[in-house]
């Protein structure tokens, strides 16, 4: 269900910023943090579009994640207590090794343009900005 999941927002990724004029999409995964994100998953999961998929955060453990979350001011944003989809839907043992051809046959039976679209159409557009105000221009110094 969470590659499904995952498969699904890559999609409406693509849907939104390919019109945009994105080249790539870009993730948070890091490589074996939940089952979901291990190498024959994230494969599966990337299949499910054309764009290229970065994950910047690929070689960093949770602690390294949560470093740079901190120096970037996201950290507690990102550890306010909410059910996300993901939460919500993990199976108790997910599968670490998903099977395009399950994958296909399980997706065979959704109406993926439809869901795609709803999807799209339940996006909020927000401007992120970093770092959220000028820093201050540095003091120069005088020779003397």
């Amino acid at each position: 269900r969470v590659v499904l999941y995952r498969r699904m927002m890559l999609r409406i990724a693509e849907a939104i910023g390919r019109p945009a004029g994105a080249e790539a999409l870009v993730t948070g995964e890091s490589l074996g943090q939940v089952a979901s994100q291990t190498l024959p998953n994230l494969a599966v999961i990337e299949a499910a579009v054309p764009l290229p998929v970065l994950r910047p955060l690929i070689g960093m453990d949770k602690g390294e994640i949560s470093a740079e979350a901190a120096r970037l001011g996201t950290f507690e944003t990102s550890v306010i207590p909410d059910q996300d989809c993901c939460q919500l839907f993990v199976p108790p043992h997910p599968a670490t090794r998903a099977h395009p051809e399950d994958v296909a046959a399980a997706e065979a039976r959704l109406d993926i343009p439809a869901l795609v679209a709803l999807g799209v159409a339940g996006t909020e557009r927000v401007r992120l900005c970093w770092p959220a105000e000028p820093a201050e221009p540095p003091a120069r110094s005088q020779s003397l």
